[in-house]
């Protein structure tokens, strides 16, 4: 096979002139060689109601003449760094954070590169806004913090019609979609379609985080109905209101959803399933990850974030990760994922089988610890593999956690506080450096706080939480919780999927992002307590990662994109989404003095 030298013109430094296709029209090329944003015919207030290319008040004197848009702004021109300078100052003049993401959203909505630009510029900052936990509040307060519609909503009235509704989006290029039907909005439940601040904040990350262009992206809500009966009676309510359809109905319209997908935008499009209820969720991952680019971030992407942690724990216990006894409390598509990963990281470390590793794994849920003899039964579905036949039935998490004496302790219930003072401490009694996760989303629903985790473990713990929290003083030591956000992986997933357009996506993949971003841990921040590395540092983490996934994609002949470039990281850097404003004045050049003159009659 050719191997391609990546330099900005793609040209091949062997023995093939050709240039990988880009999929982009009417396209320039600057004075470095790098190809800038397609030129645009839009003029005047058109111009200016445009997100993609509006440059707000940065715009020069000869492009306002020449746009057709001059007086039409202030006289002043001003650089990205000062317009910057004026979002922050008016973010931290907002009372609360809802404020601050109704902020955030409205100048998205107006100023794209200026809002990546800020966000990328402050984002340890930001990311708790756009993201969990604010997001959370986000989506519950919709119909209040509803400004302007972005995305598709495609409801299940439009049955038999979804491709005509896909056709209705502007851009012809989508990469990539993240969709949702809102049943199960991180620990919130059903919000219908007031859950479509999901996937408009994923996909903001994707762009954020990976470098993935804004218009390559698409949030989908599939609005099917909610059983919120709070919901359906709230005055500002933007979807349906009616009860949620189910059944066979359900499905085919899901069916129907993929194909329509395929039809426009092609194979290649990458569909990131958010917030389904558990049920739907496995069944759509089963039902479709061979057959469509397709992943689960709520059991995948969750999945390996949570390995990763663990992974990078191994280097402060010192156990391998084969002789830790981990207990995982919920048995949702969160912690059943986690465990199905962890369970496939022990198989291929020490060359057993899968069902001996799920041997050594163990659950609670709502019901108890899961073992074959409780009264509750309740063991089917995908947390049955966890069952176990040699312990005592119980409903108290301090009494499995005496029966187990587990050296890593992941909670994914949703239910804040679960993990009491009393399971803290006998963590710490049974472990010198016990490894305790709080994964659930909101803050409020996290199963412990990182005080208390520190607190009552006299420092020793190693925690991680979904939701972010501050650093934690403690005789005289800083503890610096970890944050096990799916951001560390998902973005790194779909820029490797898009941009060497992968067939489809499989468990392979996320063992690779876990392997990759544990060793993104440098020693300085393991010696801080980190187990993830600093957010300011997770967009150079989403290209390690989409490298890595890169190399399988092209070892197993999944990727689409041929020939393989040469230096796979210089590729997927040069593709990466630039915020800076790029000129609208068009390029100009002169020809010989005698081809300019005009001919006249002799």
């Amino acid at each position: 096979m050719f191997k391609i030298k990546p330099s900005s013109l793609r040209l091949i430094s062997q023995s093939v002139n050709v240039q990988p296709a880009k999929h982009v029209k009417n396209i320039a090329v600057d004075d470095k060689d790098r190809l800038s944003k397609p030129r645009s015919q839009i003029k005047g207030v058109e111009l200016l109601r445009n997100p993609s290319l509006y440059k707000g008040m940065a715009f020069t004197l000869e492009e306002r003449q020449l746009l057709g848009i001059h007086g039409l702004l202030p006289p002043a021109i001003l650089s990205q760094e000062v317009q910057c300078h004026r979002i922050m100052e008016n973010f931290l003049r907002e009372k609360d954070d809802l404020s601050r993401y109704i902020s955030l959203t409205n100048l998205q909505y107006r100023n794209e590169k200026l809002f990546y630009k800020v966000l990328i510029d402050n984002l340890e900052l930001l990311m708790p806004i756009v993201y969990t936990p604010t997001v959370g509040l986000a989506c519950q307060k919709y119909g209040i913090a509803f400004r302007r519609s972005k995305g598709l909503f495609i409801t299940i009235h439009d049955k038999g019609h979804i491709y005509d509704v896909l056709c209705n989006w502007p851009e012809s290029t989508v990469k990539a979609i993240v969709v949702t039907d809102g049943q199960r909005i991180l620990g919130l439940g059903d919000l219908g379609c007031y859950g479509m601040g999901i996937p408009i904040g994923k996909l903001s990350l994707y762009t954020a985080l990976a470098g993935i262009y804004p218009t390559h992206c698409l949030p989908i809500m599939l609005d099917v109905g909610t059983n919120n009966q709070q919901l359906l009676d709230d005055p500002l309510y933007i979807g349906l209101r009616q009860k949620r359809v189910t059944g066979r109905v359900y499905e085919e319209f899901m069916d129907e959803f993929m194909d329509a997908v395929v039809a426009r935008f092609g194979q290649n499009c990458l569909i990131q399933f958010e917030d389904f209820a558990s049920h739907n969720a496995y069944k759509f991952l089963e039902k479709y990850h061979d057959k469509y680019c397709m992943f689960n971030d709520d059991i995948q992407g969750t999945a390996a974030v949570a390995l990763a942690g663990v992974l990078t724990s191994l280097r402060v216990t010192k156990i391998p990760l084969e002789e830790n006894r981990i207990l995982f409390v919920g048995a949702g598509q969160a912690a059943c994922g986690i465990a199905d990963l962890v369970a496939l990281a022990i198989s291929r470390k020490v060359n057993i089988t899968y069902e001996e590793a799920c041997s050594r794994i163990y659950m609670f849920d709502v019901d108890g610890l899961l073992v074959e003899s409780r009264p509750e039964a309740q063991l089917d579905g995908p947390k049955s593999k966890y069952t176990k036949v040699n312990l005592k039935p119980t409903r108290n998490l301090s009494d499995a956690v005496e029966q187990i004496k587990p050296t890593v302790l992941i909670g994914a219930t949703g239910v804040g506080g679960i993990f009491t003072e009393s399971v803290i401490r006998k963590m710490g009694e049974f472990n010198d450096r016990p490894v305790i996760f709080a994964l659930s989303n909101p803050t409020d629903k996290a199963e412990c706080t990182a005080q208390h985790a520190y607190e009552y473990t006299d420092g020793r713990c190693l925690f991680s939480s979904g939701s972010p929290f501050e650093p934690v003083e403690l005789n005289g030591k800083i503890c610096i919780p970890g944050q096990g956000n799916n951001s560390y992986i998902f973005p790194g997933v779909a820029l490797a999927t898009t941009v060497f357009q992968s067939k489809h996506i499989d468990e392979e993949v996320f063992l690779i992002a876990a392997k990759t971003l544990s060793e993104q841990v440098s020693e300085p921040d393991l010696v801080a307590g980190r187990l993830y590395p600093p957010m300011k540092q997770i967009q150079n983490v989403s290209v390690k990662i989409a490298v890595e996934i890169s190399k399988y994609y092209y070892e197993t002949d999944l990727a689409s994109l041929y020939p393989a470039p040469y230096d796979l990281e210089s590729y997927i850097r040069d593709q990466l989404y630039d915020t800076t404003y790029q000129s609208y004045v068009p390029n100009t050049w002169q020809w010989p003095e005698e081809h300019t003159k005009p001919k006249n009659f002799d």
